[in-house]
């Protein structure tokens, strides 16, 4: 990433002209010196610098104004207030096609946005071809856009976009309305652009937003109110959605440790020898990493065993138990507790709580008392790298129910060696058969 800022904002903001009714608009027009409206500022006194080659998300609820910044730098929305300077061809994926012309064709409306981006007719002429066979569309390509679904608009936008040599991505929620084919496409083009562009990527999923993103930005209310780290700033603000959800006051506390320190095992050596082991090193439970939750009580000890006992080396293809103790400070009836265990991205790999199989069985906890949880399963083989495990207690249902603490990099482990190299887990495999007929 450069330091070199491409995107940089100051004071910015935009409001809009609010009227109660058709005739005081009317008024308005003819009484120019008085004002028969309230103002509604959905961006104000907004502070950016992005730089050259930076992947920045842009999270928060509706209406907190990430779209209005959006199309602010993407050119379709002049500011009321402030300063803003945007360096490059901007590709916009705002709202399901914005910019498109209803009755035009697809092909149409694909000539006419790459123009609108700073094409010449020759380089449409010679581009479209490939345009239309990444939208993948077939003969709709030539029927009015109206016709279309709304993963056939993301397809067709979403090309255009991937053709015109952009310096600037814009991504808002457009990815949410295509096939699962078609999203990976797009998430592999995007990956592609990483390497050399800017990208601003607005996401309700904090999973693809720590994945994607080397720092986030939380809007609400139209002002910024975080900025950090990826982790950092999806963390806060998934506290703040839950407390909003369970009218519950919830407290962020913990510090993310950088570096666990490390644990040497007698069989450290041996195993970093082996070239056909997959070597998986855990450290300590990390009480004070971040957390949050409505506190009626809280994790208190979380290990990782193997089937001999408690160890900080395991081995990927064998079985595993993901030990987790929790106490209560108040009384909790049906208690969930539950885990993911992430990649370093913060993409969620795998993971399981314990309510369908104690769904018709309860358990009643009372203030002081502790109780345990254990997840037994065979480790997958993991890609080398640095993986953590979040936990959470919860209480209700799964889809009703009270966050009371979730702490989220409880444990982390490092995985080395290993043949498995490809995607983001390998399976374990009970036969693999090759038979010649």
């Amino acid at each position: 990433m450069s330091s070199e800022a491409v995107i940089e904002a100051g004071g910015l903001g935009k409001a809009y002209q609010i009227y109660k009714s058709p005739q005081d608009r009317l008024k308005q027009m003819l009484f120019r010196n008085r004002r028969f409206f309230t103002e509604y500022w959905a961006v104000q006194n907004v502070d950016l610098r992005i730089g050259r080659g930076e992947t920045v998300g842009i999270v928060g609820r509706n209406g907190s104004g990430k779209s209005t910044l959006l199309q602010m730098i993407a050119g379709t929305l002049h500011p009321n207030s402030g300063t803003l300077r945007v360096e490059g061809r901007v590709a916009p994926l705002l709202e399901l096609g914005a910019g498109f012309n209803p009755e035009f064709t697809g092909r149409e409306n694909v000539r006419l946005s790459a123009a609108i981006l700073g094409l010449s007719n020759g380089q449409i002429e010679e581009r479209e071809p490939a345009i239309l066979e990444f939208a993948g569309i077939g003969d709709f390509v030539d029927q009015p856009v109206k016709t279309y679904s709304s993963g056939m608009y993301a397809r067709l936008a979403f090309a255009v976009a991937a053709h015109v040599d952009a310096d600037i991505l814009i991504v808002d929620e457009i990815l949410a309305v295509g096939d699962a084919a078609f999203t990976q496409k797009c998430m592999r083009f995007i990956h592609r652009f990483k390497e050399h562009g800017t990208i601003l990527f607005v996401s309700h999923d904090t999973g693809s937003v720590n994945a994607l993103c080397d720092r986030a930005i939380w809007m609400e209310g139209g002002q910024v109110r975080a900025e950090g780290k990826a982790k950092d700033i999806s963390l806060a603000y998934q506290a703040a959605l839950h407390g909003e959800a369970d009218g519950k006051s919830f407290s962020l506390t913990g510090r993310r440790r950088e570096t666990p320190r490390q644990r040497q095992d007698v069989r450290h050596e041996a195993i970093s020898n082996s070239t056909k082991r997959n070597e998986i090193e855990v450290f300590e439970f990390d009480p004070d990493a971040p957390s949050y939750g409505a506190g009626g009580g809280r994790i208190v000890k979380v290990s990782v065993e193997s089937p001999s006992g408690a160890t900080s080396v395991l081995e990927g293809g064998h079985e595993v138990a993901l030990r987790i103790t929790a106490e209560t400070s108040s009384p909790l009836y049906g208690p969930i507790i539950g885990f993911f265990v992430r990649d370093r991205l913060g993409q969620n790999l795998f993971g399981d709580n314990t309510f369908i199989s104690y769904a018709h069985t309860p358990l009643d906890a009372q203030p002081g008392e502790q109780f345990e949880a254990v997840f037994r399963f065979q480790l997958p083989y993991l890609p080398e790298g640095d993986y953590s495990v979040a936990v959470a207690l919860a209480a209700g249902s799964q889809s009703d129910h009270v966050q009371h603490h979730w702490i989220d990099d409880a444990l982390t482990f490092r995985a080395v060696g290993g043949a498995h190299e490809k995607g983001l887990l390998g399976i374990p495999m009970h036969a693999i058969e090759l038979t010649k007929y």
